[in-house]
């Protein structure tokens, strides 16, 4: 039986506009979408069994024999069968051999592999914590993770290892130990049932540190289910949305045959939440060891896949890829981007290579548990330079940082939003918890946007990251898409850079397609051509690469510093 409430849909809000989802009364925006089915808030649950509650469920797809994970590199895959019944295996193996119980925290370290999901979901399946983290961190990076989440247990990879604190037990994947851990023929039984409340932490997540150290982000299990439930109910949207723009829409079955490409890391919100709700979906997981532009092309033609999700760099670099060219992508039908803000001329430019894949531009933050806006369907992907609209279950409003004024349709301001995939805090930072997520639930972005009077969010960048140029505000997103539109420039970053009159100017890091000699002149004339003068670009230094997180957002604290340590 599927553990879901009677709710499917979300009730009208009295005075909500319903063009755009403006509340004048509350200064609130809310979503349009339907709410699709939680499980009671009250019932004892894991995002594990919720999630094979609805591969089991009548309404969920027949997927015994249909592949859950496939390994990219390797064609390896394994059934939803072999998937479903090797997490109840070595969740009784953590259990009776390791002693882990609801509450211990396990440190996760590795590359994707076949392997981590069957992990993630075994620990999530006894209560264990899941705490992924990036396997190219440096040892003093892992001893102050270590201390955030105090891992009763780390499992890594054989590379990693060595890098760990000696104090923490360590489980190597791959090794005897672990595959005995994992085998039924190791003599584990299933583990006891355990109620598990769905407020208890289920995941430990770090922040990507773009502006600061690392933090660590508590998601729930409730968190988790409510994406999976949000993720399902936008599906639905968009089928719907297929009908009445007149495209043929696959039956329930087909549609449980989606393939997704995961280039982004098992360890980043984006991979992890994404694995979930592809998983109670009944779909595909192709995974990647690690993004390789060339191999992610073959990767979608060998295995027939239909949705890729990668930050906006990806998206980028297959517009001007030739090896994009000549391979059969005819299978792919979706491109979702997240991490960072995409702008309309890149999109428009991928549109043109690519004229039948949509583009499903989506905004989310680890402290959301993933995207809060999305897109749904082909009309609202149309929509070039959005994020989407608010997914189910998700209030926002758009706060004046002067004043405190919370601001209607068409204003910028800073992003607060609220609703069931909100984090549960910062482990050991109640003082930054607070400052972060107000009292009535509120969880502060940190991000620069606007809603249109359709209900359609803007990024526009990060508060952090707004570059100060005699005053006025210059986002560095807006002049990167410009750059990146340009096709001499493979890649493109913008900082600010110190000078005593003018406070900040925009410099920028430029990356240059191979062949070309772009000249310093060329880059500032193709940015002034489109900004007001006060965001021009001012200074360029040409690099060879953009320094990028896991999850593909730029890196621009390091380029600045690197900036100021060279006087570029």
């Amino acid at each position: 039986m599927m553990l879901v409430a009677a709710e499917q849909r979300r009730r009208p809000f009295a005075g909500v506009d319903r063009r755009g989802g403006f509340c004048t009364a509350t200064r609130t925006f809310h979503s349009l979408r339907p709410a699709g089915r939680l499980p009671p808030e009250e019932l004892p649950l894991t995002v594990a069994e919720y999630a094979f509650s609805l591969l089991s469920s009548s309404s969920g797809p027949p997927v015994p024999g249909r592949p859950a994970l496939v390994d990219a590199a390797t064609g390896i895959a394994v059934s939803y069968r072999c998937f479903v019944a090797g997490v109840r295996s070595l969740a009784g193996g953590l259990w009776f051999s390791l002693g882990l119980r609801p509450g211990d925290v396990a440190l996760v370290v590795t590359p994707s592999r076949l392997d981590v999901p069957v992990l993630h979901f075994a620990l999530m399946s006894i209560g264990v914590v899941v705490s992924p983290a990036n396997p190219a961190s440096t040892a003093d990076e892992y001893a102050h993770q270590v201390r955030l989440s105090r891992p009763a247990v780390a499992f890594a990879a054989p590379e990693v290892a060595a890098k760990l604190p000696r104090h923490v037990s360590c489980v190597v994947i791959g090794s005897e130990v672990f595959r005995k851990l994992a085998s039924a023929d190791g003599g584990a039984a299933a583990p006891p049932a355990v109620a598990v409340k769905q407020s208890n932490t289920a995941a430990l997540l770090y922040s990507s540190g773009t502006t600061g150290r690392v933090k660590a982000v508590a998601i729930t299990h409730r968190n988790l289910i409510a994406q999976i439930s949000a993720y399902s109910a936008i599906r639905e949207t968009a089928a719907r949305e297929a009908i009445n723009a007149g495209r043929p829409t696959p039956p329930a079955a087909a549609a449980a045959a989606a393939v997704t490409l995961f280039p982004l890391p098992l360890f980043h919100v984006m991979g992890f939440g994404l694995l979930t709700r592809t998983v109670s979906s009944g779909e595909t997981a192709v995974l990647m060891h690690r993004f390789d532009l060339a191999a992610a092309v073959r990767a979608v033609e060998r295995y027939r896949v239909t949705r890729v999700s990668a930050a906006p760099s990806v998206l980028v670099a297959l517009t001007k890829s030739e090896e994009a060219r000549r391979r059969d992508l005819s299978s792919l039908l979706a491109i979702v981007v997240g991490g960072a803000p995409l702008g309309p001329e890149v999109a428009e430019r991928f549109a043109a290579v690519f004229p039948n894949v949509q583009i499903i531009q989506s905004y989310g933050l680890t402290e959301s548990t993933g995207p809060v806006a999305s897109m749904a369907g082909p009309v609202e992907s149309a929509a070039y330079g959005s994020a989407g609209k608010l997914a189910p279950r998700v209030e926002a409003k758009i706060i004046d940082t002067a004043t405190g004024e919370s601001l209607g349709p068409g204003r910028r301001g800073e992003l607060w939003i609220r609703g069931p995939v909100v984090m549960k805090g910062y482990v050991g930072d109640a003082e930054v918890t607070a400052a972060t997520i107000t009292p009535d639930g509120w969880l502060k972005t940190g991000d620069l946007c606007y809603f249109n009077e359709d209900g359609f969010l803007y990024i526009v960048d990060r508060l952090k990251e707004l570059i100060k140029y005699k005053g006025y505000q210059v986002p560095p997103a807006e002049l990167e898409h410009i750059l990146q539109s340009r096709p001499e420039i493979a890649d493109a970053a913008v900082v600010p850079y110190p000078d005593e009159e003018a406070g900040q100017l925009p410099m920028a890091f430029v990356v240059r397609q191979p062949g070309t000699n772009l000249t310093e002149q060329q880059v500032m004339n193709c940015v002034a051509k489109h900004v007001a003068p006060y965001k021009k670009v001012r200074r360029v230094a040409f690099v060879t690469a953009i320094p990028k997180s896991p999850a593909g957002k730029i890196l621009r604290r390091e380029l600045a510093q690197q900036a100021v340590a060279s006087r570029l």
